[in-house]
């Protein structure tokens, strides 16, 4: 009988119910790989206010998306999807950096199972020490701790790979079927923002959500088209230009159909059922868009997860 491999797919979580949206917001704000509040030995002190002052607003956004975040439902649905696609050798498990199942969880269910061999997939396209080096670190973390060890092998980025831009094509191509005309439409790539030091310093992160964009209006053709950044969260420098500022401005130069693309976003979470769906559409309205529409979510569509598979297979060959 082969030995089962396990599949690993680190995402970043969120809260399964209003209360625990509190301490959701501790583990991120107390991350240092993702922010850097003051030093080190303070940052639990000062993040526990931020948290306290924002918790409030943030329970109601949770609230107006039905008092809970879908994320865990949706990557454990992309993992039975991918389970299915590579067969009977695979077993899937869910890692969540802020949330449950927990790191620590899910390499405990593969070595009850006796599994020795761990593919971790980071379910981030895009390569950030915010994002995907956090995961792997706290994986790595975890490793070490609890002493035990396995045939590790890491899936990190594939913002390129022709299979997660034909899926993300695939989605605008369908979004930009709702219009009319596509010729009167301005599609708009929302990525998750990000301190604009981690890019000074080097991370890649940037410069592959703008290759990715470059690639899939390769496939979807000519058409109108900007790159902006949502859901900032803290007072320094963040990536700009904003979405609301992006909405803003098309705006004010008469542009009045808009085709919002989640960039970065492999699932529906917050960002998009709130932050795009509810936010910005409301204020997009109040500006003067006639049209707001948001492609829907990769979330288990047929491509993303062949993706998965390829990226799965081609890591286990070597």
């Amino acid at each position: 009988m082969p030995e089962k491999t396990a599949l690993l797919l680190l995402q970043m979580g969120g809260p399964d119910s209003i209360d625990a949206v509190h301490p959701f917001l501790m583990n991120l704000f107390t991350d240092r790989d993702i922010i850097k509040i003051g030093p080190a030995f303070l940052q639990p002190f000062i993040a526990r206010r931020i948290v306290n002052k924002r918790a409030p607003k943030v329970e109601e956004y949770y609230r107006q998306i039905g008092g809970k975040s879908p994320i865990r439902e949706l990557t454990e649905a992309q993992g039975e999807g991918l389970q299915q696609l590579l067969g009977d050798d695979y077993r899937s498990y869910v890692a969540m950096r802020y949330s449950r199942p927990s790191t620590i969880d899910a390499l405990a269910a593969i070595k009850r199972e006796g599994i020795k061999k761990v593919v971790a997939l980071s379910l981030y396209p895009h390569y950030s020490r915010a994002t995907t080096g956090s995961s792997i670190n706290e994986l790595q973390r975890v490793l070490k701790e609890a002493g035990v060890s396995f045939e590790m092998t890491f899936i990190d980025r594939f913002y390129d790979h022709p299979l997660y831009i034909k899926a993300l094509a695939e989605k605008v191509i369908q979004g930009l079927a709702a219009f009319p005309d596509r010729k009167d439409v301005e599609i708009v790539f929302s990525a998750h923002s990000l301190p604009q030091s981690f890019i000074e310093e080097g991370d890649p992160y940037l410069a592959h959500i703008q290759e990715t964009v470059r690639l899939v209006m390769e496939q979807v053709g000519e058409a109108s088209h900007q790159l902006c950044f949502q859901s900032k969260a803290s007072k320094v420098k963040w990536l700009e230009p904003s979405t609301e500022a992006t909405i803003d401005r098309l705006a004010k130069a008469g542009r009045p159909n808009i085709l919002m693309v989640p960039l970065s976003f492999v699932s529906d979470h917050i960002e998009t059922l709130y932050e795009i769906d509810i936010q910005y559409a409301e204020e997009a309205k109040a500006l003067g868009i006639k049209r707001f529409v948001r492609t829907e979510s990769l979330n288990s569509s047929p491509l993303f997860l062949e993706c998965l598979a390829e990226l799965v297979k081609t890591a286990v060959r070597g």
